[in-house]
Order: C-alpha cells, then structure tokens, then sequence
C-alpha cells in the first residue's frame, strides 16, 4: 500500500483500519513504513514523497472479490477511478500475492507482475516474509528478489507506525 497526496499516513491507517472490517478478512500484520522516492517521476516531481507499507492479511474471499474490496477502499480514500496510472494518490494498494497462487485474471494478476522491480515493495514485504518462495519464482524468496532487485531508489524505513487493533470480531 502507498500514499503521496496529503496525510498520506492517515491514509494508509485508513486501509489497515477498513481492511479490518471486512468479513472474511483478518489482518495478521504490517509491516515498518517506508519512505520512498516515486517509482516512475511524471507530474509527481512536485508531489510528497511515498509512504509504503505491506499487510499480511488472511481471507476466505475470492481473489477478485477481495481486489474489490481494496478498490472500495481506495475509493473511500478519495481515489477517483479516471485517474491514469502513475498519477498522485491518496491510497494505492495492490494485491501482490495470494497464499501460493499463480494465475491472471482480466483485472489481477497473482504474483504481481512488477513485484520484482520495486524495492519499496519488497523491503516492507521482507520484513514480514523474508524466507517466502514467491510462486513463478524459480525458488526465489522475497530476499532472493530483493537482493537482486534493480531499483536503486531510495526506501527509507521510518519511525511512523500503522495500528493495528486486536480486537476480536463479534
């Protein structure tokens, strides 16, 4: 998940927060935040630095059923669905994997096609699930892929901290 327009970590408690509500949906954690360089400079050259956070999340929803359910945060965050990609944004969350699937869908595809590319995503996600075999890999773990990851931009763990609540569900 990340955030580079306004109080981009309000933002990204918003998606902890609302993941949370959801039936069929536990958050088991998250990771440290990260600041972070944009990942392509566009119009974003004027806009804050990236905030990044992973979750690991358990679900019995189907994979696109729970990508919707992402969306409806992102739009709840004031995401507006006719920005092009690349743009600044309030809340961008990503599915990046789904337990050891492998597949593409006309709107998801498991493992994320670029999760490879981006250290803002891997360094968060290292720091969950370092020694995880990402399906489609050839074996290679999270720290496979981010040690060999050709992103030189800068990733910056910061003091920042997500909560998480542990309250039960009723």
């Amino acid at each position: 998940m990340g955030s580079n327009v306004g109080d981009r970590l309000a933002s990204l408690q918003l998606a902890v927060s609302g993941l949370s509500e959801f039936e069929g949906v536990e958050l088991e954690a998250v990771s440290p935040v990260y600041e972070t360089e944009a990942h392509v400079r566009t119009d974003q050259d004027l806009q804050q630095d990236h905030l990044n956070a992973v979750m690991q999340i358990r679900t019995s929803l189907p994979a696109a059923d729970f990508l919707s359910q992402l969306q409806e945060l992102e739009f709840k965050a004031g995401r507006n669905p006719e920005t092009p990609s690349w743009s600044p944004r309030e809340l961008d969350l990503d599915l990046l994997l789904y337990g050891d699937a492998l597949f593409e869908l006309e709107d998801l595809i498991i493992p994320h096609p670029r999760m490879a590319e981006r250290r803002f995503v891997l360094q968060p996600l290292a720091d969950l699930v370092h020694n995880l075999v990402i399906p489609g890999a050839d074996g290679a773990t999270v720290s496979d892929l981010l040690k060999r990851c050709p992103d030189t931009k800068r990733v910056e763990r910061t003091e920042l901290r997500l909560d998480v609540d542990p309250r039960p569900r009723q």
